[in-house]
């Protein structure tokens, strides 16, 4: 799961897309597609503005917002998969009566689940409210606080479970130098290349597109493997780049 919906609020993630006011583009969180103010987007052979367009690519392409967030394993949503089919009944409107014909089940049945997920629902905002009221008053610097993983990130595992004492170990470990950058070795534990591989990333524009040449010559300077490098930037979801490996970008942090 990209992590990047993780670190979108709370209407961004309903939306299904971020504004970013100021590149002024729409991103789609599902995908990461890009759509400009100012430019005309053609979906099924009709034309949209920005704002139009990244709403129908989320219909066509991810079948709705609902449809994709509904997609996402058990173990992201809480949702099983009886529950996640009772929401995409609502949502088309269908009654209680309706919804129990359909599934062969009691209307009473319906209306019992319907009550399970509003609960879940308040739940699940008090556990908010609790959860960001414990972060406001945890020390932002504490050795002992989780790193937040990257926005790239392909998969969230407990490779992703790492202290900010333990990032900064392995970064005094691993570099000969800070500033400027220079890795001594390249780890071979996953736990440590992310960790590698985050600092390394942190050097380059998150707006800026950079040639193979560039990235290079940027990575050259950090590590005479510049092949392993760059293939592990990009693995690891740090990068992204065009099929030709013609130009490449920094993705989220």
């Amino acid at each position: 799961m990209d992590n990047q919906i993780f670190d979108s609020e709370l209407n961004e993630i309903k939306n299904g897309y971020k504004f970013n006011s100021k590149e002024e583009h729409y991103k789609c969180l599902q995908c990461g597609d890009i759509f400009e103010i100012g430019r005309i987007y053609e979906i099924e052979n009709r034309l949209y503005e920005a704002y139009k367009a990244i709403k129908e690519h989320n219909k066509v392409v991810h079948g709705g917002v609902l449809e994709n967030l509904l997609s996402y394993d058990k173990k992201y949503t809480g949702i099983t998969e009886k529950q996640s089919s009772l929401l995409k009944d609502i949502s088309k409107g269908l009654s209680d009566k309706e919804i129990a014909k359909k599934n062969g089940i009691a209307p009473s049945t319906v209306r019992h689940q319907r009550f399970i997920l509003r609960e879940k629902a308040k739940q699940a905002k008090l556990y908010l409210a609790i959860f960001e009221s414990v972060e406001l008053l945890t020390n932002q610097d504490s050795k002992e606080r989780l790193v937040k993983p990257h926005g790239g990130a392909k998969m969230l595992d407990e490779r992703y479970i790492i202290t900010n004492n333990e990032h900064k170990k392995v970064i005094n470990t691993y570099f000969e130098s800070q500033d400027p950058l220079i890795l001594k070795s390249f780890p071979s534990k996953e736990k440590r290349k992310i960790s590698v591989l985050r600092e390394i990333a942190s050097i380059f524009d998150q707006e800026k597109k950079y040639t193979e040449k560039e990235l290079n010559n940027i990575l050259k300077l950090i590590y005479p493997d510049i092949a392993t490098i760059r293939r592990y930037l990009i693995e690891y979801g740090f990068f992204d780049r065009t099929k030709d490996c013609s130009s490449y970008w920094i993705k989220e942090r």
